[in-house]
């Protein structure tokens, strides 16, 4: 397929753009209703933990070395809920997210395998031992139970959650705080919050664009009101009418911020035309339009790495591209494990630009956990102050052959219907000029003989 078929504005031109400008609205009972609230494609999620293989050393200060291990896939279930329309071009829902192990496509069972790895909640006690009345007590409660850094645990448990002791015994003096701990936990069979989409009625721009989240139309984490604008969709669905020039945003919740993408370049899924878009380093970029995001205030890490505790608890996590993929040189070298590439660790996303609709697409990020000799703690021993990484994933979608070739009809009828007119037009036009032709012809020919052939037959 050639580029120029591939262009979105050889697609969007005439009344077929007119025609999805209409179309494309969240309104009860439209086909683009019910696959928004049941999306179609399959989407999986795969996990990769980094298995620690040198806790001893670590602890004497040397460099962690980490084995990946994985992928642990699950199938991803998500459909939208408590759905109510509002009056003003709104509605409101849920999107629920259910995970359903695969252990065909799972690399050993999620119950039994076992990974080392930072024990995050003693860490989260000793964030929370910042705050003096909390101190003696959380003190107390690592030696009393001999609490390690390091501790191995299910894939199971460090996913979806377990009773921890310490935190257990937290949550009876600061509530907020669960007894339990799992990087997802609670988010197997729930929602990430009540969100509001604009239904697109007025402008086929706003289609299921995000006005409020959780009761908000801002978030209230970062330092500047620029950083904490919620902008964009959920990420399951764009405009129609897409162009290579514009840029899309997205709010993914896990992310605890808004982002945005660019175009990269023109792709082909399974006959399909598409636009590749991907997350720019500068997302991610120690820049004055990032400074934002640092917390405390003016407390950088430094380029490819984003600090979320203040919206996880006060556990000390940190985000990031997985194996630190366009992040500063420092953070990669200074764990043994290490192999940033672009084609297994990019986040991007294929879109169809004539419907907005996702083809394909791979949304990859690494949770990592600040970590630092702190002098009051004997548990953290020597240990080099590192952004230390845990797990990360790789949450894929692509169109199956089946809705493929029924999205291509459907595409190509509504060109084919939608250019009638002009197909007629055209056709007059064409056969106007063979007739003309053939008229101008045969008047020729009128013209030629000799002068006794062009003498009238009757002569007076």
């Amino acid at each position: 397929m050639s580029r120029s078929s591939l262009n979105p504005q050889c697609w969007a031109l005439g009344r077929p753009a007119v025609r999805l400008r209409g179309n494309v609205v969240l309104r009860n009972g439209s086909e683009t209703f019910n696959s928004w609230k049941n999306p179609p494609l399959p989407v999986y999620s795969q996990f990769y933990f980094f298995n620690v293989t040198n806790p001893e050393e670590i602890l004497r200060g040397e460099t962690p070395r980490l084995e990946e291990v994985g992928p642990y896939t699950y199938r991803e279930l998500r459909n939208k809920a408590d759905i109510e329309f509002g009056d003003n071009g709104t509605i409101s829902a849920v999107s629920n997210k259910a995970y359903v192990f695969e252990r065909n496509q799972s690399v050993g069972d999620a119950k039994t395998d076992l990974i080392r790895t930072l024990n995050i909640p003693a860490l989260t006690a000793m964030q929370l031992a910042q705050l003096h009345i909390l101190r003696e007590l959380i003190e107390a409660l690592l030696k009393a139970y001999q609490q390690k850094l390091f501790v191995t645990h299910t894939v199971d448990e460090l996913l979806w959650g377990y009773k921890d002791e310490i935190l257990s015994l937290i949550n009876i003096f600061k509530p907020d705080i669960s007894p339990y701990f799992g990087l997802f936990y609670g988010k197997n069979g729930t929602n990430d919050g009540d969100y509001v989409f604009l239904t697109g009625e007025d402008n086929y721009l706003n289609f299921s664009k995000i006005v409020e989240w959780n009761g908000k139309t801002s978030l209230d984490w970062w330092t500047t009101d620029r950083c904490n604008m919620i902008n964009g969709t959920d990420g399951d669905s764009f405009h129609p009418l897409i162009t290579r020039d514009e840029v899309l945003y997205v709010f993914p919740s896990d992310f605890c911020r808004s982002v945005y993408i660019t175009f990269s370049d023109f792709e082909s899924v399974r006959g399909l035309p598409a636009l590749r878009y991907k997350v720019p380093a500068e997302i991610l970029a120690n820049t004055s339009d990032n400074a934002g995001f640092c917390i405390p205030e003016g407390n950088c890490l430094g380029s490819g790495v984003l600090n979320v505790s203040i919206c996880k608890n006060g556990a000390p996590i940190v985000m990031s591209f997985p194996h630190f993929y366009q992040a500063d040189e420092k953070f990669v070298s200074a764990i043994d494990g290490m192999h940033p590439n672009k084609d297994y660790h990019e986040t991007f996303v294929d879109i169809n630009p004539l419907t907005g609709v996702i083809l394909r697409a791979a949304k990859r990020f690494q949770i990592n956990v600040y970590v630092r000799k702190l002098d009051e703690f004997s548990e953290t021993g020597n240990i080099r102050t590192l952004v230390f990484p845990v797990m990360y994933i790789n949450e894929s979608v692509l169109i199956d052959q089946e809705t493929a070739s029924r999205l291509k009809s459907v595409i190509n009828t509504a060109l084919i219907i939608t250019n009638i007119p002009y197909i007629v037009m055209a056709l007059g036009v064409f056969f106007g000029l063979i007739f003309t032709w053939l008229a101008c012809r045969g008047q020729g020919s009128l013209d030629e003989g000799t002068a006794d052939e062009r003498a009238p037959l009757i002569r007076t």
